[in-house]
């Protein structure tokens, strides 16, 4: 009787599935033309969402469409095109970074402006967009989904507040924390800290709760990093995982002296999570303690900086935890969420994490257990550090997979075609360098891969195959650390102020720095009046922190010497009243110098972006190609050297790895199995952001965000969407 029922049920359900794909094809061949030339192994369902940042949980970016293939990928063409802005608007030093969700034929995004917006997301045809006044300090990389069969939410983060909206009108929902939002300050905050929060990569939901982490400052001022669970329906924080411990905890006796959350902030898990839902175990990448090149006011190894934490998504509890740096003082913190996958491993298949670093490693661990896939050996670094500092004696190097960056610069390492090279060779043999975990000095010291990556935010793709296609960056960048000047309550210059905060950024001399990534300050006041720059100061812009801890004097002596285009300083005759803060760094960092020649080109010898497979079975690298090009080299006989890139790539399921990221504004596809590069297109600005694809009445279409605004490329507000012309 049973296996009687079993058999007229799959008969059943064999008809049901062929009748609907009977109709579903009859119904798209019947309102688009592009699907009459279709043979019958292209046909899809008829819709497929890309529902998650990155795709999933998993953060895989991986989809199981298979109607772009790498036969047609040449055959794209654009489907539409989105104006997140405006047609008439002129777009100064905005980004986008969001990587859109689309579920049920309707795309969610974020716009220049930083506004949530609701698209089809077969026409791309607006269906409405927000007006939230209170978005500053905000460069968002998207927004997280939630529906319970009622409701449909959607949770953003822009500034200090998370925004809870209602995905069919874009409207507040009001139920949620008070009017529609949450103010993230609230339970992070310690003596002597400024006003800095925003939750700009998307979060995660398990159950009912959205686990937030966020970005917080990097400075002396930074807020505590700690990892929550709110309630999705009422904003109630369920949960805190408190990344720098308290007295008693495990963990405090890697702090000295004590007390560190009353002293010190960050451990923040700003790059985003991943979610085991049947398991129920959040995986979180932490950020460094503050101040990031300085760590004298907080010896020892500070857990739970720097970890990958496994945590009970229902209650926040440690499962276990790793440490991938030691007391870092070199911002190398982890820089994208990691990847949940499946490998097969000394011949069991193993259910493991895979977390990729801006120094170009992967570390791979059972999911479960956390025990190390491969060996991983403490090695005993460098310890000639400024005065104060005490570096970790060891550092954690995985002995497998291979590291996917070089991971020195000698003199061999300059470029053939390098200007000035007897000049930069000179600057090489006065600096500290050819060495990893190097730390840094008053003389100038380099970091390669560079400070932030390597692997950087858009983070890498897996498959199911247990293969990670990882896109990263492979030159110099040096900075110096340098005595922060003591002003004993005296009167002190706006040009004193404007080092101390801003310097580190937009250069000494205000001249930005050598990518154009932190904008030159000259000639603002062309651009600005005194008002106008009070308010970035106060509310902070892009990747620019809120300046409202700072005082207005201090605020006002900065826009003074901003808006003096002689460069003239002024002296500020009031006494500094402002309470010192006792564990304030006696150090600034110089900037984060990317090093180029006076031609624009980096140093070093190419390649200088890569993007690279690596199967997580073995450790072992499949290939590694250039990602990027300069027209300019090309032509005159260089082969491709790949350039800077920022953000991540896509997969699928017919064997492509497609991706934007690089400074030559382009889009590219590639063979998954041997990194041939298949079919590149031209964007109107660059895309430093991570791809989705989806399908919407049995078409398959992909689509980029194309912001531009770094390495000084224009910037730009469109999402461009791809689909093969039928």
């Amino acid at each position: 009787m049973y296996k009687a029922i079993i058999k007229v049920n799959r008969a059943a359900l064999l008809l049901v599935f062929i009748c609907g794909q009977v109709l579903s094809s009859c119904s798209t061949a019947d309102t688009s033309g592009k699907l009459k030339n279709l043979k019958k192994a292209d046909t899809i369902t008829a819709d497929a969402n890309w529902p998650e940042y990155n795709a999933d949980g998993a953060r895989s970016h991986y989809s199981k469409l298979k109607q772009i293939t790498k036969a047609n990928v040449a055959q794209l063409q654009v489907a539409w095109t989105y104006s997140s802005v405006g047609a008439d608007s002129v777009l100064t030093g905005t980004q986008m970074q969001c990587n859109p969700i689309v579920i049920g034929g309707v795309l969610y995004g974020v716009s220049a402006t930083t506004q949530v917006f609701a698209l089809d997301a077969a026409t791309g045809k607006e269906l409405w967009k927000t007006n939230l006044p209170d978005n500053g300090g905000t460069t968002s990389r998207g927004v997280t989904y939630f529906t319970d069969g009622n409701i449909k939410r959607l949770f953003f983060g822009a500034g200090k507040w998370l925004y809870a909206l209602d995905a069919t009108t874009g409207k507040l929902a009001a139920e949620f924390g008070a009017e529609g939002r949450i103010d993230l300050k609230i339970g992070i905050t310690r003596p002597h800290a400024d006003n800095y929060v925003t939750s700009n990569t998307p979060n995660t939901i398990y159950q009912n709760t959205i686990i937030v982490g966020a970005r917080v400052a990097e400075e002396d001022g930074a807020l505590l990093g700690d990892i929550r669970a709110f309630n999705v329906y009422t904003g109630k924080l369920i949960w805190t995982f408190k990344t720098i411990p308290e007295p008693g905890q495990p963990g405090y006796d890697t702090w000295y002296p004590a007390n560190p959350r009353q002293r010190l902030g960050g451990a923040n898990a700003w790059a985003g999570l991943a979610i085991d839902r049947e398991r129920g175990i959040v995986y979180a990448p932490t950020g460094s303690a503050a101040y990031d090149f300085y760590g004298g006011n907080r010896r020892g190894d500070n857990l739970y900086a720097n970890c990958l934490l496994a945590l009970d998504a229902i209650t926040g509890k440690l499962l276990w935890h790793f440490q991938l740096v030691h007391h870092d003082i070199w911002d190398r913190d982890p820089p994208a969420p990691p990847n949940l996958l499946t490998v097969i491993h000394n011949g069991v298949k193993t259910d493991a994490v895979a977390q990729i670093t801006k120094q170009g490693f992967v570390f791979i661990f059972d999911r479960v257990t956390g025990k190390p896939l491969f060996p991983i050996e403490e090695r005993k670094t460098p310890g000639n550090a400024m005065p104060g500092e005490y570096p970790s004696a060891t550092q954690p190097f995985p002995l497998k997979p291979d590291p996917f960056t070089r991971q020195v610069f000698t003199e061999n390492d300059f470029n053939s075609f390098v200007a000035d090279r007897d000049s930069l060779v000179q600057l090489l043999r006065a600096s500290r360098h050819g060495s990893v975990y190097l730390p840094v000095g008053k003389e100038m010291t380099l970091f390669f891969p560079g400070t932030d990556g390597g692997a950087q935010w858009g983070g890498a793709a897996t498959d199911p195959d247990g293969i990670m296609y990882v896109p990263a960056k492979q030159l110099p960048v040096y900075t110096s650390l340098k005595e922060v000047a003591k002003s004993n309550n005296l009167p002190v210059t706006s040009k004193a102020y404007y080092l101390s905060r801003c310097a580190s950024c937009h250069g000494e001399d205000r001249k930005g720095n050598h990518d154009g990534s932190y904008p030159a300050l000259i000639d603002v006041s062309k651009k600005y009046s005194a008002k106008e720059v009070h308010q970035l100061l106060e509310k902070g812009r892009g990747m620019m922190p809120s300046f409202s801890h700072v005082s207005l004097k201090e605020r006002t002596a900065i826009v003074n010497y901003i808006l003096n285009n002689s460069g003239g300083d002024v002296l500020v005759t009031e006494p500094n009243a402002t309470e010192d803060n006792p564990d304030k760094s006696p150090y600034q960092h110089t900037g984060y110098n990317r090093w180029y020649d006076r031609n624009g080109y980096p140093v070093s010898v190419p390649p200088w972006g890569t993007l690279t497979a690596i199967d997580l079975n073995t450790g072992n690298q499949k290939w590694q190609v250039p990602l990027g090009e300069y027209e300019a080299l090309t032509k005159k006989g260089v082969p491709v050297t790949g350039t800077d890139n920022y953000g991540g790539p896509l997969v699928t399921a017919s064997g492509l790895v497609l991706i934007a990221a690089t400074r030559d504004e382009k889009i590219r596809a590639f063979d998954k199995t041997n990194g041939k590069l298949l079919w590149e297109a031209p964007l109107p600005a660059a895309g430093y952001a991570s791809p989705s694809t989806y399908a919407v009445n049995g078409i398959q279409f992909v689509v980029i965000a194309c912001g531009g605004g770094k390495l000084k490329t224009k910037s730009g507000d469109q999402y461009v969407a791809f689909s093969l012309d039928k």
